[in-house]
């Protein structure tokens, strides 16, 4: 059979592969470049899961009840938003198929309109224009807030914190890109997933629904974020999307007719982990210590660390290729992510990962220091 499948480019990770053989040859490996949990499954949740495992019918795509009340829950405790949870939260099979297949639902192609996102950013936004046909534009809230056009796009793509920069977007500049774009007809989605990692302080990082942004009106705008950071549940793809009702009702008419449920055993454990602030305030401090191993030592590499403010990166540049980094790195036996994943502005950048244990966070701090 030939002609099968979409011809998407190689996944990019696979791109790694010669700086893994040159790491290996130093040692054990430091594997920092992808950000994945590595720490327990808090027992709440694992409990709830467990206590759900018997359930032989079909889940709601829109969630149960229980589900519902404790996503509008969560925007209240550490938002101060106000959600009806009948009509303005729906869950995800994890944040990256949301985030992949928005374009498509959103029927863009269709309208002939295209897809506008960070100018370095998540490469799952610009794939989800080419899932969906359509155009992809870099587009950063900061020239959307300033103005810039936005004449043939439908959708844009907020990320704060961001990925890989760990910038955040300050709430003012999130209210003036909002406004820019609902005074062009372009609906805003705002993937939020490392929100609550902020290291300015305990407060969260501003969502796109604060009312410091919008106000009560979500007209137009939707919020992502993903359990998976937060709680160490990256392989029960649990995460949900919040906002506007009437785009809440088209996205689960859609996935309704696509089939893509969470199943009930995870909803029921995301319940438990949503209502549960404890172990999301342990694991938070589990990475600031981590963070404080490793950041003197990249400086002291010569990397300079930009932006950062959240999330679970140092997004570190010598001022030199990212790949030529990448290479000093894999000789210390340490993988790193390469800047240029996440768009051409990000070509002399590398992204460092504290998504590992800590004894292999020491160890890569020691090589790091020399």
């Amino acid at each position: 059979m030939t002609g099968f499948g979409l011809g998407l480019a190689e996944y990019p990770w696979e791109l790694l592969a010669p700086y893994r053989a040159r790491a290996q040859e130093r040692g054990p490996v430091c594997d920092l470049s992808i950000g994945t949990p590595v720490d327990p499954t808090p027992p709440v949740i694992r409990e709830a899961l467990a206590a759900a495992a018997d359930w032989p019918g079909y889940p709601q795509t829109a969630g149960t009840p229980e589900l519902r009340e404790a996503i509008a829950d969560w925007y209240r405790a550490w938002h101060g938003v106000e959600l009806d949870p009948h009509t303005q939260v729906i869950p995800s099979v994890g944040s990256k198929e949301f985030i992949a297949l928005l374009p498509l639902f959103a029927g863009l192609r269709q309208r002939g309109l295209a897809l506008a996102g960070p100018s370095v950013g998540y490469p799952t936004y610009e794939m989800g224009a080419e899932l969906a046909g359509v155009d992809y534009v870099r587009l950063d809230a900061e020239a959307v807030a300033g103005g810039a056009s936005l004449a043939g796009i439908g959708l844009l793509w907020l990320n704060t914190p961001g990925n890989p920069s760990g910038a955040v977007l300050a709430a003012d500049l999130m209210r003036d890109a909002v406004a820019a774009a609902r005074a062009a007809g372009v609906v805003v989605a705002s993937d939020e997933c490392y929100g609550l990692l902020n290291w300015a302080g305990p407060a969260p990082a501003p969502s796109v629904l604060s009312r410091a942004v919008v106000g009560d009106d979500h007209t137009g705008v939707l919020s992502v974020y993903s359990m998976s950071k937060e709680s160490n549940l990256a392989g029960y793809r649990a995460a949900f999307a919040a906002g506007d009702p009437q785009l809440i009702a088209d996205l689960t008419n859609s996935r309704k007719h696509a089939g893509l449920i969470v199943p009930g055993p995870v909803q029921a454990a995301m319940v438990a982990g949503l209502r549960d602030q404890d172990h999301v305030r342990a694991q938070k401090d589990a990475y600031r210590r981590r963070r404080a191993v490793l950041e003197p030592a990249v400086r002291a590499f010569g990397l300079r660390i930009d932006d950062s403010e959240a999330g679970l990166y140092l997004w570190s540049t010598a001022g030199e290729d990212c790949w030529t980094t990448i290479g000093r790195l894999a000789d210390l036996g340490i993988i790193a992510a390469p800047g240029i994943f996440y768009g051409e502005a990000g070509s002399q950048h590398v992204r460092i990962a504290l998504t590992a244990p800590d004894d292999v966070i020491a160890a890569a701090a020691e090589r790091l220091r020399g």
